[in-house]
This record gives structure tokens, sequence and C-alpha cells, in this order.
């Protein structure tokens, strides 16, 4: 393990706010407790979201989820729902909001370099009426997550424009192991052979459970 050297650490809130400098006020007061208008259309064409979680010790866990545009539903100015999909079926996030309803969620839509951010506080629902209105090739989720919104903020573009998350000619050449490679020099006790596991992950055997348990 590294030495830790002297970091010249920022413990004091004053010093911070004195390393970044004033805050405009558009940007102050940019938040909101509830979703305008604008939020809604800009989350029924979100198809990606990442839900941030922790538990009561402060353990945080981010969940990519996705769907077709407007898989969150909003059920009304304070309430949006994100539908369970089949996955790895650790349920780190749901376990979180069992024990600290706090989440944050980001919405992206591709090509867009700005964000939506939601806060608010969640729980877990196993059948609502709207789940009907959740079918993605005949499947219902077996639940959702109802958040309570208690801050919206629309994020600048800033961060992806730096990234060139959607500049496909900026993108690095991808010279990183599969993940079949990646989870066997990592994991030294999965049996399975690299052509084994070559063939769970697969995106042609994803692709056919990406909506079944």
């Amino acid at each position: 393990m590294l030495q830790r050297r002297d970091s010249n650490e920022i413990t004091d809130p004053a010093d911070l706010r004195q390393l970044l400098g004033a805050v405009a006020p558009r940007v102050a007061d940019k938040d909101r407790p509830k979703l305008h208008p604008l939020d809604r259309e800009w989350i029924a064409n979100s198809p990606f979201i990442v839900l941030s979680t922790s538990d009561e010790d402060g353990n945080c866990d981010a969940s990519p989820k996705g769907d077709p545009p407007g898989f969150v539903k909003v059920l009304d100015d304070s309430t949006i729902a994100i539908p369970e999909r089949p996955g790895n079926r650790r349920g780190d996030g749901y376990f979180n909001i069992l024990t600290n309803p706090h989440v944050g969620v980001l919405f992206l839509i591709p090509r867009r370099t700005d964000t939506l951010r939601v806060n608010g506080r969640a729980r877990l629902v196993r059948e609502a009426p709207y789940f009907d209105d959740m079918l993605v090739r005949g499947h219902r989720p077996i639940m959702a997550i109802e958040v309570d919104v208690e801050q919206v903020m629309h994020h600048c573009a800033k961060a992806i424009m730096r990234s060139h998350l959607w500049e496909p000619d900026e993108w690095q050449d991808d010279t990183l192991p599969s993940q079949a490679r990646l989870v066997k020099e990592i994991r030294t006790d999965i049996a399975e052979s690299v052509e084994e596991l070559e063939r769970h992950y697969a995106p042609e055997l994803y692709e056919k459970y990406l909506y079944k348990g």
C-alpha cells in the first residue's frame, strides 16, 4: 500500500468555500422542491439514470438503471417511480433504502450535455396500479422505488463536455479485457473457464434475459 503523504486536507467549510469561490445567485437558488413541467418532459425523454443510495452507516452505492425513454414514471409534481428490472439480485441500493430513505437520481439523455438531478426520500412498493404502464416486452416490474421529491435542479454541461461522453471521435480505443476475463482475473475463486464465462456474458444471452428474472 502506498504511504499517505501530506495531502493538505480540507476540513473547514470556510476554507472550502474560499477555495471554490463565490456561488452565482442563479446557481445558488436553482434547486426547486417540485417538478416543473419541463422536468417532467426531461424525465419522459431519459432512458438512463444513476440511483445513489447509502445505508444507515453512510456506506454508498450508485446503481445504473435503463429502459426505453420515460421508464421513470412521474406520478405527480412531487413523486416519481422507478421500476425494478431483473439484475444481479444483490439489491444493494434497495437494502440501503430500507435503512436510509435518502436517494439521489441523475437523469441523462443521449447527446445532451446537461443533466437533471432529483433528490428525495424513497420507499419500495411491491404493487401499484401504474405497474401496468411500466410493461416492457410484456414484463411488469416486480417492484418499484417511489421517490418523494425534495430537491430538483438541472446540472451544467461542463462534466460531460470535458469527458466527451457523446463524441465517438474522441473516445479511446477499448483495450480492456472482456467482462468474462475481468471476472476470471479478479475473482480467483471462480471455477468456470474464460470460455464458459464468455458464453455466460454473451450479448445475445443477456438480450434474451433482459426482462426475465
